[in-house]
């Protein structure tokens, strides 16, 4: 269908909202509560926008496009009525951007700026710091919270534990954890998916701080090794170390969710406990060797039980902390060199 933005003509799908079509024609509207896994709630009001033949503005984020449909984005009714939600938002807490760890990648900020706004244009709520440092994993500043209901969202419907929810009410009102439990004590499993779908800084990864502003992070497409589910990961890495994981959003199987382990787990691959090189025990204690020496002594032995006891009295485990490929050569030893199919692998699902 063809419709109309900002005087420019383009085509729209049947069934897209105003802000599917707009994002497709490279038309930013601002957006704080809307995310195309949790879907549209027009709770935030931030996405307004004009129609032709419509008295009021309306929510881009779930109005449906219709042939003919004229849209004005930048309009000053639009603009002001944006601005005012903006700021709003703004007001609500403590959104100073020098130390946030969102700052480059976060949604209000992006939308601040894009709307021009100033620090003469907001008014501070003076809401009391209130930090929740009880998790493992994860740091919840309630002051720099929207309210925008995202995470709310993900954890009931997509990730589906079912321990996020909004207490209280008015300027009392802020996300709770189960019965209004620290983080930290509550049924929560750390799972993250509040930390990748948080659009500021108010649920933020630990282990990341500090470390994983968006300017100087590369992005590096993987698949967890943990089990078998095989999602897909982007690792965030800086200076050739990865600072942060997170899921890959339009990636099956997993759809940007991933589990603690998946989400957290990758201090080893730094540890100072790692061996760098083989190790030969002799006389009940271990002594370190070259690749080629250990490579020999394994090889000569592998064969000696084999001619002793044939192919099925050897047997291999591999590790999820090794890569995908170190596991998928494992098992190629073991059935096509070695002969025998005793292998397993410590994620097995």
């Amino acid at each position: 269908m063809n419709i109309t933005i900002n005087g420019k003509g383009i085509s729209a799908k049947s069934g897209q909202t105003i802000l599917d079509a707009a994002r497709s024609a490279g038309v930013y509207i601002p957006t704080l509560c809307y995310h195309e896994k949790v879907g549209a709630s027009a709770r935030c009001r931030a996405c307004a926008v004009k129609v032709k033949g419509r008295p009021d503005l309306v929510t881009a984020c779930n109005t449906a496009v219709t042939e003919g449909m004229e849209i004005v984005t930048d309009s000053p009714e639009v603009i002001e009525a944006q601005r005012f939600v903006i700021k709003l938002a703004l007001s609500s807490g403590n959104h100073e951007c020098i130390m946030c760890e969102k700052s480059g990648s976060c949604e209000l900020q992006e939308a601040a700026y894009f709307l021009k706004l100033e620090d003469k244009d907001i008014v501070t709520g003076g809401k009391p710091p209130h930090l929740d440092d009880s998790s493992a994993f994860i740091r919840v500043d309630h002051t720099k919270c929207i309210l925008c209901g995202r995470c709310v969202e993900a954890c009931n419907h997509i990730a589906v534990n079912r321990v996020l929810k909004v207490m209280h009410r008015g300027y009392e009102a802020r996300i709770g954890f189960d019965a209004d439990a620290p983080m930290g004590e509550s049924s929560c499993v750390q799972c993250g998916e509040c930390t990748q779908i948080c659009p500021v800084g108010a649920l933020v990864s630990k282990k990341s701080l500090g470390v994983s502003r968006f300017g100087d992070i590369e992005k590096v497409r993987t698949t967890c090794p943990y089990c078998g589910v095989g999602c897909q990961l982007s690792l965030h890495v800086r200076n050739g170390k990865i600072v942060k994981v997170t899921g890959e959003e339009n990636a099956s199987p997993n759809k940007g969710r991933l589990c603690v382990k998946g989400r957290y787990g990758y201090d080893f691959i730094y540890s100072g406990d790692r061996l760098t090189a083989p190790l030969i025990r002799e006389n009940g204690s271990l002594r370190e060797a070259s690749w080629e020496e250990a490579l020999d002594l394994v090889a000569n032995r592998l064969k000696e039980i084999i001619a002793r006891h044939g192919p099925d009295a050897i047997a291999g485990v591999s590790c999820a902390r090794s890569t995908n490929e170190d596991s998928y050569q494992m098992q190629k030893l073991f059935r096509a060199a070695i002969g025998t199919n005793n292998i397993d692998h410590c994620a097995r699902t």
